[in-house]
C-alpha cells in the first residue's frame, strides 16, 4: 500500500488489503481455547526477563517484521506522507491493530518507548531536516529510540535534574548520569533533557537533545532489580558531543519538550492492562483454592473488575480525543492512576489467596509465577511519574486546585539545595 494510494481508500478496502498482506506474510493465531486453570503458559511477571543473547535475537526478528510492514505502508499509518507515513486518519491504525492481533508476529514492545514517546516529541520539536532523517528510520526500525530523563537525584521531580549541557560553538557537550533507562543497551538514539543554564529557575534552564547512543563518552550499564532481571539501565555521559541541529526546541525551553514526552508516556502506560493475564484467570484462582464463595474474596475480585472497566473507559476517552486530533494533556495522568489502582488490587488479591505459595517455588502451576508480578509492581508506581506526582498533576492541572506549597520556581537553580548538585 503505497502512500500515494491511501488518499481515498475506504475502510473496507484498507481492511481487505491489510488482511491480504498479513495472510501473505504471517500465520494466523490458533483459535483461542477457553481458559482452564493449570493449562497453558504459566507466566504472570510484569517484565519479561530474558538473557541478552535471546533478547537480541527477538529484537532482530521484531526489526525485520517492522521493516516489512513499513515498506508495505503499514508501519506508520497515521504519519505524514512526506516523512514516510501513510497519511491516514487514526481510525485506520486501530483497524490495523485489530487485524495484526489475529496473527503471530514478533513482539513490538522493543519499540514502545521510541515510537510512543520519543517519536512524537521529535515530530513536534525537532529540526525539520532531522525529523525527516530520523523518523522514517525509527518507524522502519532501522534505529531504536530510548528516553533519558530520570537521574539519581531527579526522578519524580524531573525539573531538578543536574546533567549539564554546555554549548561549544555549533555543538553541545553533555556530562552527567541518567538512570532507569529502558532499552538503552539496544537503542541507537536517545531523547535527553539536560540543564543548560544554572542561573535560571529549575523549570527554565533545561534543553532537550537527540543523542547518538553509540557516540564516544556514552556508557550504558545494566541495573539489577529485585525481580532478578535487568530490564533497566544507568547511562553515563562524559564529554559527549551533540550537534546543535539535534537540539529539541529552543534553548532553555526543554521543560515543554519534556512535557510532550511525559504526556505520551502516561497515555502509553495507562493504556496497558494490569491484571497479569485476565480477570478470568484471577477468578479461576479463587475457584481453584475454594474461596470463590467467600464474601471478602468476591468483593476483592469485584474491585479488580471495576477498576479494569473504568480504566478501559478512560482509555477509550483518550483514544477518542486522539482520533479527534487533540494532543495528550494532563488528564492522561488519570489513566496511569487507574492502572496502578487495578494492579495494586491484583497484588493484594494474589498475595492473600496464594499466601506462602507466592514466596516458595514448589513447581505448582499458577503460584510462584505471580512473584514476578508482585515484585515488579513497585516499579510501575514510579514509572512515568510517581503516584504522588500523578495526583498533584490531576489536582492542579485538571481540577484547578491550588499548587503544592513550598516549591521554589523562581530562584536560580544553582541556589537550590538539590541532592549533591554542583553548579560549577
Amino acid at each position: 500500500m503505497a502512500a500515494a494510494d491511501t488518499a481515498e481508500i475506504s475502510e473496507e478496502q484498507f481492511t481487505a488489503e491489510a488482511t491480504a498482506f498479513l495472510e501473505a506474510n504471517a500465520k494466523r493465531k490458533a483459535e483461542r481455547r477457553e481458559f482452564v486453570w493449570g493449562e497453558g503458559p504459566d507466566n504472570a511477571a510484569l517484565f519479561e526477563e530474558i538473557d541478552r543473547e535471546r533478547e537480541r535475537q527477538e529484537l532482530d526478528e521484531a526489526k525485520a517484521w517492522r521493516a516489512t510492514k513499513f515498506d508495505a505502508g503499514y508501519g506508520w499509518i497515521g504519519g505524514p506522507t512526506e516523512l514516510g507515513g501513510s497519511g491516514l486518519p487514526r481510525k485506520y491504525e486501530r483497524i490495523w491493530g485489530q487485524l495484526e492481533s489475529q496473527f503471530d508476529t514478533p513482539d513490538g514492545g522493543f519499540f514502545g518507548i521510541g515510537l510512543g514517546m520519543v517519536a512524537p516529541t521529535i515530530l513536534t520539536h525537532a529540526n525539520p531536516e532531522v525529523s525527516a532523517d530520523v523518523l522514517p528510520k525509527m518507524f522502519r526500525a532501522d534505529i531504536v529510540g530510548c528516553q533519558l530523563f530520570s537521574e539519581p537525584g531527579a526522578g519524580s521531580d524531573l525539573a531538578s535534574l543536574q546533567m549539564r549541557a554546555d554549548r561549544d560553538g555549533e555543538e553541545w557537550i553533555l556530562n552527567g548520569q541518567k538512570v532507569w533507562t529502558s532499552g538503552a543497551h539496544y537503542s541507537e538514539i536517545g531523547e535527553v533533557i539536560a540543564r543548560s543554564d544554572f542561573d535560571l529557575p529549575k523549570h527554565q534552564g533545561l534543553t532537550g537533545f537527540i543523542v547518538d547512543m553509540n557516540a564516544p563518552g556514552v556508557d550504558v550499564r545494566p541495573l539489577r532489580q529485585m525481580t532478578g532481571g535487568a530490564n533497566f539501565n544507568e547511562v553515563y555521559f562524559t564529554d559527549v558531543r551533540v550537534p546543535d541541529s539535534h537540539r529539541l526546541g529552543d534553548v532553555n525551553q526543554g521543560w515543554g519538550v519534556a512535557l510532550t514526552t511525559l504526556m505520551n508516556e502516561r497515555a502509553a502506560i495507562g493504556g496497558g492492562s494490569g491484571s497479569g493475564g485476565s480477570f478470568t484467570k484471577l477468578a479461576a484462582m479463587a475457584t481453584h483454592y475454594g474461596v470463590s464463595g467467600d464474601a471478602l474474596t468476591r468483593q476483592k475480585l469485584a474491585e479488580i473488575y471495576t477498576h479494569g472497566k473504568v480504566l478501559g473507559w478512560s482509555n477509550q476517552r483518550t483514544m477518542d480525543a486522539l482520533r479527534a486530533g487533540r494532543t495528550p494533556g494532563p488528564e492522561m495522568s488519570l489513566s496511569k492512576m487507574g492502572l496502578i489502582r487495578q494492579m495494586n488490587a491484583t497484588c493484594n488479591f494474589v498475595s492473600n489467596t496464594l499466601g506462602e505459595k507466592l514466596a516458595v517455588d514448589t513447581g505448582e502451576w499458577g503460584t510462584f509465577s505471580w512473584a514476578g508480578y508482585v515484585l515488579g509492581f513497585p516499579a510501575m508506581r514510579i514509572a512515568g511519574g510517581s503516584d504522588e506526582v500523578m495526583r498533584n498533576i490531576v489536582g492542579e492541572r485538571v481540577l484547578g486546585l491550588p499548587k503544592e506549597p513550598g516549591i521554589d520556581t523562581t530562584s536560580p537553580f544553582r541556589e537550590l539545595k538539590v541532592g549533591t548538585q554542583r553548579a560549577e
